[in-house]
């Protein structure tokens, strides 16, 4: 059976839009409008906090945690430790996106020693940014990956054994992987790519949909699918960049299951040896 099919992500939509999941986000400002709408959209509730003396509480009344690394700084890193660490001991799902791992060595340590610490449901990133992480020796240019998803296939193999959790490389053709089973979702269209923030949209999805299926690998797949799809019917209806993200929010509140189907690009694919 396929690990990700248009009646599964349909469904989890449907549980998405019926519990109105609380996704708790500690992401960075250019970040915090896009994420929230995208959720809105979708059907969750989202929550930006990072002040230190309320994550913890914040935190546990969430049923996802989603962390970006875009707009670092030390405070917010103690933040982020704690929310980690925090929803592992209440088993609450948490979505790393180490936003420009590779770019500079301390973004580079912050995302290894949060990781280490406390081991993500999800990790989503670009493929620089993936295999930075894993030692690669990739670089990012500023936040923007100069790899491609494919390339980073053993890095995201990698990370997937060490953490024991499922990562996603995002690109033309997203990758999704865990230690047993591999995904590429080939939705999507070129204009998502000229819209700051999409990737940190993609990684506040991807917490919506596990706040409602435990199976991490699928949920990041259909969260991955649902973006792409949601980015196709945004560029069928515009004139560039602007009127796109108005669209694609649009997308996101009207998709249904027919539209799905219609448009579903997934394949399951070979695992990968780190």
């Amino acid at each position: 059976m396929a690990p990700v099919t248009a009646d599964g992500i349909a469904r989890d939509i449907e549980a998405i839009r019926k519990r109105n999941p609380l996704v708790h986000n500690i992401t960075n400002y250019v970040a915090m409008n896009s994420s929230a709408n995208a959720l809105l959209a979708l059907g969750a509730a989202p929550v930006m906090a990072h002040a230190v003396e309320e994550v913890n509480d914040m935190t546990s009344l969430a049923s996802a945690l989603v962390i970006n690394i875009g707009t670092l700084s030390a405070a917010w890193v103690d933040s982020m430790r704690l929310a980690m660490e925090r929803a592992s001991r209440s088993r609450i799902p948490v979505v790393f996106d180490p936003v420009g791992a590779g770019a500079t060595p301390y973004r580079t340590r912050v995302s290894l020693e949060l990781l280490a610490a406390t081991p993500p449901t999800v990790i989503r990133g670009n493929a620089s940014e993936i295999m930075a992480l894993a030692g690669k020796g990739s670089q990012t240019k500023g936040v923007e990956s100069v790899d491609r998803p494919e390339n980073a296939a053993h890095a995201a193999a990698d990370l997937a054994k060490r953490y024991c959790c499922t990562v996603v490389v995002s690109g033309p053709v997203d990758l999704v992987t865990a230690q047993d089973r591999c995904v590429e979702i080939a939705n999507g269209h070129p204009l998502m790519a000229k819209v700051t923030a999409m990737g940190c949209i993609a990684s506040a999805l991807v917490g919506a949909f596990c706040a409602v299926n435990s199976d991490a690998l699928t949920a990041a797949a259909g969260a991955m699918a649902t973006m792409g799809v949601a980015g196709e019917l945004a560029a069928e209806k515009s004139a560039g960049p602007g009127s796109f993200y108005a669209h694609f929010l649009d997308s996101l509140w009207r998709l249904d299951r027919e539209t799905i189907a219609s448009r579903l690009n997934a394949r399951q694919a070979a695992t990968t040896d780190g």
